[in-house]
């Protein structure tokens, strides 16, 4: 049987029906300016390359600039949505680069940011169906990173609003949806339950390694498909070690799950240690 297109990229991305994605987002580059000199990021591209990472992503630009070497081991997807830390509204995600392009330039895949709950959620919700359909005819897989994240969302358990992020990633053609999970594993299993698409766990702002290597742990617990994290990585003092760590751990995890244990979390009845939506290390811009 031939494999659609679409298929046969979202398998350069899922290297198995068991093994979790590691997607490193390197697109901060646009919201937040170089956090590296040119140097750096190619030394860090091959760093990712060779310790255990599957896949980043990027800007348009930036696909021309990677070296053959290192696209041969990453899959790479597109971000097409944009915004500065300068702009009058941050949470206000527009659109940068269009579907076919972004295949001609070689991309696996292609994302899109929505900040649910925001004064432009209309504008990226409709950028993101839109972006969907072109998926479909380019056969390009499509990943929604869905934030709730603006002022709609105040006096909204924040349960409610990760169900409901999800849920819209599903009804508008998403293959892959990144949320920024938090909580108990418990409440973190629940929105993994709830949704029929592989859910990647956003690793937000950097915190100390105990903090991210819990988070972890509590991640893949809940049945999350894999993590998307750029700083806790990029920003890291020795970030191969860290690759290296990151990428034991999702693979302990597929073997405790194997080995029917139960869900791993840390010592504090369950929770994580990662900051949840009141702590100030979640208000990083995305």
């Amino acid at each position: 049987m031939i494999k659609s297109g679409r298929a046969l990229r979202l398998g350069r991305l899922f290297k198995g029906d068991e093994t979790p994605l590691f997607l490193v987002p390197l697109d901060h580059t646009v919201t937040d300016g170089p956090f590296t000199d040119t140097r750096g990021y190619d030394a860090l591209l091959g760093i990712l390359a060779d310790n255990g990472a599957d896949a980043i992503v990027v800007h348009k630009g930036r696909l021309r600039l990677l070296p053959r070497s290192v696209y041969a081991r990453l899959a790479v997807v597109v971000h097409l949505s944009a915004s500065t830390r300068y702009a009058a509204d941050p949470t206000f995600k527009y659109q940068v680069a269009e579907v076919e392009d972004c295949l001609r330039r070689g991309a696996d895949a292609v994302s899109v940011h929505v900040n649910v709950g925001s004064l432009t959620e209309d504008r990226q919700l409709r950028d993101m169906a839109g972006v969907a359909d072109a998926c479909d005819r380019a056969g390009l897989p499509l990943l929604a990173m869905l934030y709730p994240r603006g002022p709609g969302i105040k006096d909204h358990p924040q349960l409610e609003t990760l169900l409901h992020a999800a849920s819209l990633a599903v009804d508008l053609g998403a293959d892959i949806v990144k949320l920024p999970l938090q909580g108990p594993v418990a409440a973190m299993k629940r929105v993994v339950d709830s949704c029929p698409l592989p859910i990647l766990a956003a690793g937000g702002a950097q915190v100390s390694d105990h903090q991210f290597g819990a988070f972890v742990a509590d991640v893949m617990a809940s049945g999350a498909r894999g993590l998307a994290a750029g700083r806790n990585i990029f920003m890291a003092p020795d970030p191969a070690a860290k690759v290296r760590e990151v990428r034991q751990l999702l693979s302990a995890a597929v073997d405790f799950n194997r080995a029917d244990t139960p869900p791993l979390a840390d010592a504090a009845g369950g929770q994580m240690a990662f900051p949840t939506n009141g702590g100030a290390a979640t208000q990083e811009h995305v």
